[in-house]
């Protein structure tokens, strides 16, 4: 009986909420829709404010209020979480608006919302690399914009993503070991290629981990006319891994390694 109530208490409101925007759609007034409009998206209804924008969007083409119209499209899908579509309007309003007077905002917005899309690593990273596109474009052209820390945030982030990428690459290859080949010299050349691409990522030390057990699995499993070679490069990079990273958590395993390259060296 009490849910009832509430019912009843709130379908007059519910009815007239349904209403007005039912009404605002059908009618014929762009600045009745646009006002209508503005009233959504502050009310974060955004679906209804997209809807009704889009209606009066040629109506308002080549006037004052056009820039309002097209950047709260945007700001409407933003608010949707359709990223891909947000960038689209975004830089629709770069182009007709190169230096309008959301410009900065939208430049920033386009890296954002590829940075939002941007997928699981282990998919294709054609958004990550727009997202860096775009946020750098913005950072060389607004060293002192408000947006500039979050957008030096962001594309470090999709740096890291990118490293992470490599690194699970290469780490594929360790495990495969010397199945079918040489998988050791694949992933050394995938992690020393992740370490100089993306200098400073959140993985270079298990970067530099996985190029110092390659190293040392080729020495092991070398023919005897390399392993003088091997030998040298395995010690090498064992001697680095413990210098640069004194107190990783693979400390112990370099030592054992580096005792054991150094056994086989006598």
């Amino acid at each position: 009986m009490k849910l009832w109530a509430y019912i009843l208490a709130f379908l007059p409101i519910i009815l007239t909420g349904c209403s007005a925007y039912q009404q605002a759609l059908k009618s014929k007034d762009p600045e009745l829709k646009y006002e209508m409009a503005m009233d959504y998206f502050n009310k974060e209804q955004y679906v209804k404010s997209q809807t009704l924008l889009e209606d009066v969007a040629s109506y308002y083409k080549g006037t004052d209020r056009a820039q309002d119209v097209l950047i709260y499209l945007s700001r409407s899908y933003m608010g949707q979480k359709d990223y891909e579509s947000a960038a689209d309007y975004f830089q629709a309003y770069i182009r007709n608006y190169p230096k309008g007077k959301y410009v900065i905002e939208a430049r920033f917005q386009v890296g954002h919302c590829y940075y939002m899309d941007s997928p699981d690593a282990r998919l294709d990273q054609d958004k990550t690399y727009k997202s860096i596109d775009f946020l750098s474009q913005f950072m060389d052209l607004y060293p002192e914009s408000p947006y500039y820390e979050q957008a030096y945030k962001e594309r470090d982030e999709m740096y890291d993503k990118l490293a992470y990428k490599e690194y699970l690459n290469a780490k594929l290859y360790y495990n495969l070991g010397t199945y079918l080949g040489n998988n050791y010299l694949s992933c050394e050349i995938t992690a020393k290629n992740a370490l100089k691409k993306y200098p400073g990522n959140t993985y270079q030390e298990e970067l530099s981990w996985l190029i110092c057990q390659s190293k040392y699995q080729q020495l092991v499993n070398s023919m005897e006319s390399k392993k003088a070679e091997r030998l040298q490069d395995a010690e090498d990079e064992c001697y680095s891994f413990r210098t640069e990273y004194p107190d990783s958590k693979h400390a112990a395993q370099a030592e054992k390694i580096f005792k054991d390259i150094e056994k086989r060296k006598k």
